[in-house]
């Protein structure tokens, strides 16, 4: 699949991407834009300070006017501030830094951070610096990942060094996620056959879509309930109350999550997702009953083979995996496609509930950030 770089340089307004590997993406503004937009896009910020929301209102005034060198006095106070923090540093250390090459939204990551979370101290921010250090050119990957055969190092775009160990496939056992939605197997069956009956939306558009093209290709679609961590707009919610309670108890990451298909005969390349601050659940709804293999025994027909490691789903049982790992799929079945319920997350494991609120606080902010610059499929860059 095709996974749009995490960068501090600025890049052309492409639209290309589609994958959702977990980068931010490109932030460049588009042509017509660009001149407008105003200095460093600090009127993006001047929004973020005043919780300027256009999803809940677009004519309501700030709660006081600043003048235009209100506004400048204010930014460069900031700035000054957060300039010496772990992120400001961070930032600091880009080869585009001060450039005009330097995408201005890193620029004003500092500043976001230290006024959207005043009491984070450098400590707690550590690892997040390291992940903005990396994400701006300047960091490195640990040597442990780069040696390890199975994990594509340099297919990394968002990486958050100090995550320790890690394997092809975890203990599901570890997880509540894993464990509520074994528990109510039946339930999300249930309203998973529910939403197969309003499978088309009000205009007639299949909610089974393609990703991506590479998924297309293999025979996979799926039934998006989040995307880049948010809710679908106009999805029939209601139909999967218990499915979406479960999905929603966990911090959900900047990829999909929803019911994935696999048609027959078919599977998902080998590849790998650069993100190494995002596990992936899944847990068998619909599984194709065994094959005969050319030997005359009975084996499972559908599996998936992480690292080194091959598993095979089970009808309400989860698998555990980091997708930095090379991973493919395959249902060998000749008839029947195979069903699970995809989750992707960030890493409640390894990551401290401040890194996770960080981290989807910024991951939201450059949505923002492209939107605002008229950036082209911002959901595929952002991912």
């Amino acid at each position: 699949r095709t996974i749009a770089t995490l960068h501090a340089k600025k890049k052309s307004k492409s639209g290309s991407g589609g994958g959702f590997g977990g980068g931010f993406g490109s932030s460049a503004a588009a042509t017509k834009k660009k001149s407008s937009r105003g200095k460093s896009g600090r009127s993006d910020l001047i929004s973020a300070l005043n919780d300027d929301d256009s999803k809940k209102k677009e004519s309501k005034s700030f709660s006081r006017t600043y003048v235009k060198s209100e506004q400048e006095d204010l930014l460069n106070d900031l700035a000054a501030k957060s300039s010496t923090t772990a992120i400001g540093k961070a930032v600091a250390k880009s080869p585009y830094y001060n450039t005009p090459e330097m995408d201005p939204f890193w620029q004003l990551l500092p500043s976001l951070i230290s006024t959207k979370f005043p009491t984070a101290s450098d400590a707690d921010l550590e690892r997040v610096a390291g992940m903005v250090e990396f994400s701006n050119g300047a960091g490195k990957v640990e040597e442990d990942v780069v040696e390890n055969p199975w994990r594509p190092h340099t297919e990394l775009h968002a990486y958050m060094p100090g995550l320790g160990e890690t394997q092809p496939f975890l203990e599901p056992a570890q997880l509540e996620l894993c464990k509520q939605l074994s528990d109510n197997y039946d339930i999300i069956t249930s309203e998973y056959e529910a939403l197969l009956k309003e499978r088309f939306d009000r205009k007639g558009k299949d909610r089974f879509q393609s990703v991506t093209s590479m998924n297309y290709e293999s025979g996979w679609k799926t039934m998006v309930l989040f995307y880049n961590g948010h809710r679908i707009k106009d999805f029939p919610y209601h139909l999967a109350p218990v499915t979406t309670k479960i999905m929603e108890s966990v911090p959900l990451a900047g990829r999909i999550a929803g019911f994935n298909r696999q048609q027959p005969l078919s599977g998902i390349p080998l590849h790998s997702d650069g993100n190494n601050m995002w596990l992936t659940c899944q847990m068998g709804i619909k599984v194709p009953p065994t094959i005969t293999n050319d030997a005359g025994e009975e084996v499972p027909s559908a599996h998936i083979r992480v690292g080194p490691e091959t598993r095979f789903w089970e009808e309400g049982e989860c698998l555990l995996y980091d997708t930095t790992y090379e991973h493919e799929t395959f249902n060998a079945h000749p008839t029947e496609e195979r069903v699970v319920l995809h989750v992707d997350f960030f890493n409640t494991i390894k990551m401290t509930p401040l890194e996770i609120e960080v981290l989807q606080y910024i991951y939201d902010m450059r949505e923002q950030f492209m939107k605002a610059e008229g950036v082209a499929k911002v959901g595929a860059q952002v991912l």
